[in-house]
């Protein structure tokens, strides 16, 4: 068969390790998967309730407009019907842009480390993929905006970034802005919004007002703890809107998920304990870091990006055998560091003493390998 050639140059996407199989693999009882960013403290009760209650039929459609999600999610953001996008996670709505926007003679600027499905949909639609390197772990704007040209179709700006947590400020964000020509679509990632505490952080949806080529990303799957439901939505001007529609599947965000994304979001309370909790567990891990004098990035997300000073895979698997999945760091651009999620305050204590078991275990080889 006559594939395209650039999907033999890719692999599908890697899943962190499922608790099941670490479970029969190690014979574990118990298992603490802290490796994808979800919500340890799952989703809202009236999220239950509303699953409970609906009964949608399992042989009709969803609601192809989504009809219900799209009236709360304007309510809440302020803004008009028109300029929501729907998507079956915010990474179906990644590949909406990219299958309307690159092809090959087009060019796509982003930052690395960063989200992976960026480039990923890139190389499958054929598009020139120019990536900028972080600096100090921060999207580097100022060579981004310059790596631009008149065949650029789309920028990526993840803010927070994923894999480093980092963020970009108001100030930076708009004179970004400033800089790229209105025939560039501006991408900004906000899976992990909800989490974002700095004080100099943007108003993304009053962006959308002002610059009428940005569009902000959004998903259910993070705070709101909608994993498998799968529901984002994009917010842009609605000329955008209109364009990227027919790039869409139809019925990609079935009836569960919708139902249940609406009672999310009315339940700003559980959204506003999470990101304390979080905070507060966030905490724990920058009290570990400064006692056995680790680096790691300050992070405005549900995660932190950890430099272990070793293999980040002879981390991670030390850590798998005593129950505790992460992210090596090494998939992410990062070969000596962990990427591990914020749990509650009890998870959080169990994998950071697991972790101080293997520095000390690292500590005491080098002092036996330096006799």
């Amino acid at each position: 068969m006559r594939w395209k050639k650039q999907l033999l140059t890719l692999t599908p996407y890697q899943p962190g390790k499922s608790i099941e199989s670490v479970k029969k693999q190690y014979k574990l009882d118990q298992i603490v998967k802290l490796a994808s960013n979800e919500n340890p403290f799952g989703c809202s009760k009236k999220v239950l309730t509303a699953l409970q209650n609906s009964q949608p039929g399992f042989a009709i459609y969803p609601d192809g407009y989504m009809t219900g999600l799209r009236e709360s999610v304007a309510s809440f953001l302020k803004v008009n019907q028109d300029e929501l996008i729907f998507g079956n996670g915010s990474d179906n709505i990644i590949q909406i842009i990219s299958r309307a926007l690159l092809h090959p003679g087009a060019n796509t600027v982003m930052a690395t480390p960063s989200f992976s499905q960026y480039k990923h949909n890139a190389v499958i639609e054929g598009a020139e993929i120019r990536e900028i390197p972080l600096l100090d772990g921060q999207h580097d704007l100022e060579r981004m905006a310059a790596a631009i040209d008149d065949n650029t179709n789309v920028v990526w700006v993840c803010s927070p970034n994923n894999p480093t947590g980092t963020y970009v400020s108001e100030n930076r964000l708009i004179a970004f802005l400033d800089k790229v020509p209105s025939h560039v679509l501006v991408v900004l990632d906000e899976a992990y919004y909800e989490y974002v505490f700095a004080d100099d952080y943007y108003d993304s949806i009053e962006l959308t007002k002002n610059y009428p080529n940005l569009i902000v990303l959004r998903t259910f799957s993070k705070i709101y703890g909608l994993a498998s439901l799968r529901v984002g939505y994009g917010v842009a001007n609605p000329s955008i809107i209109q364009a990227l529609e027919p790039a869409r599947e139809p019925f990609n965000v079935n009836s569960f998920g919708q139902a249940a994304a609406i009672a999310a979001i009315e339940d700003q309370e559980f959204v506003q304990t999470c990101k304390e909790k979080n905070k507060q567990g966030l905490a724990q891990f920058y009290d570990f870091c400064k006692r056995y004098d680790l680096n790691y990035y300050p992070s405005q997300t549900n995660f932190i990006l950890i430099d272990i000073n070793a293999d980040a895979d002879l981390g991670f698997q030390f850590l798998l055998e005593r129950g505790y999945i992460v992210r090596s760091g090494k998939a992410l651009g990062f070969p000596s560091a962990l990427r591990i999620t914020v749990g509650s305050a009890e998870q959080n204590e169990g994998v950071l003493r697991a972790l101080g078991e293997f520095l000390s275990k690292q500590q005491n080889s080098a002092k036996l390998s330096g006799i």
